[in-house]
């Protein structure tokens, strides 16, 4: 099949009769499609993320479910195999953390957005949630359907929360609903402090509520960023220490963990007290602006 192209030889003939074969025109508009679906070096670091989550559920599969499936496996080996998972989530969080600062200071593609969520759907919903699945699967059958209802929240709660990051616009800095990187990293905390099931079971709900609750949270810029990567390194070395159960890898393995939950407790308190702050301040303001309208209409 042809077509006629009326710009095609414009320089030697006007005539619109001149036929141009279909091949030319899809090759010039295929020319043109890669501008804006090219990748960028922000998305590459997006994928990355997105691959780390894959990881941590394949590790959480065929290191911890299948062994306890088969009644098989070591328990050093399980260990390893569920650290390696952590490790993976937190490697994603760091690639999360990166893609931002790098599409900020360069540029990214028009993909970059919905790459953006659809990886931090993996990485931070899938993952953590299949981890909660699964702790519940090993901790005894008797629990495995709360669990797996845990799970299920924990997963809805970050598709409604990466939802309506792109729905609604926030103040500069500001995020509202735990961020999903930090909300996976808490649900996980808290599995790893093998605390009794229902306290755990809880606990993991409140994070899920958490992350679709309208609490403020800042975003990580600048001093934060650098704090939070610096936490994030700690992290790696206190599971490293745990996997190879090195001497007092247990305990700083339950350092970490318990000081991630009271972060995920305290910062939201802080917001409230800050929000509260706030609103006295306005009304104080609104007040005093009374009183000085008052005073000025009995002056005249």
């Amino acid at each position: 099949m042809t077509v006629t192209d009326p710009k095609a030889h414009s320089g030697a003939s006007s005539d619109p009769s001149v036929w141009v074969p279909e091949a030319e025109v899809d090759a010039d508009e295929d020319d043109d499609m890669p501008l804006s679906l090219r990748l960028s070096i922000a998305d590459a670091l997006t994928l990355a993320n997105a691959t780390c989550g894959f990881l941590a559920v394949y590790f959480t599969t065929t290191g911890v479910l299948i062994p306890h499936l088969t009644n098989s496996g070591d328990v050093g080996v399980v260990r390893n195999n569920a650290a390696t998972a952590v490790l993976l989530m937190l490697c994603a969080s760091v690639f999360d953390l990166f893609d931002g600062l790098v599409a900020r200071k360069l540029r990214s593609s028009a993909m970059g957005a919905e790459l953006d969520n659809l990886s931090d759907l993996v990485s931070f919903g899938l993952a953590p949630a299949y981890f909660v699945l699964v702790w519940g699967m090993v901790v005894g059958d008797a629990h495995e359907p709360l669990s797996a209802l845990a799970a299920t929240v924990v997963l809805l709660a970050v598709v409604l929360r990466l939802a309506r990051f792109s729905c609604v616009t926030m103040p500069d800095g500001i995020f509202q609903g735990m961020p999903s990187p930090f909300g996976a990293l808490t649900v996980v905390s808290i599995v790893l402090l093998e605390l009794p099931f229902f306290p755990t079971l809880l606990a993991i709900l409140g994070v899920a509520w958490l992350m679709v609750s309208r609490v403020e949270y800042p975003k990580p810029r600048g001093p934060l960023a650098v704090a939070m990567l610096g936490w994030i390194v700690l992290g790696m070395g206190m599971l490293t220490a745990w996997a190879f159960d090195a001497p007092g890898g247990e305990l700083m393995l339950q350092t970490g963990c318990s000081m991630q939950v009271v972060l995920g407790a305290v910062i939201p308190l802080f917001a409230t007290a800050r929000r509260f702050s706030a609103f006295r301040d306005h009304r104080r303001e609104v007040r005093e602006s009374r009183a000085e309208t008052a005073e000025a209409a009995s002056r005249s």
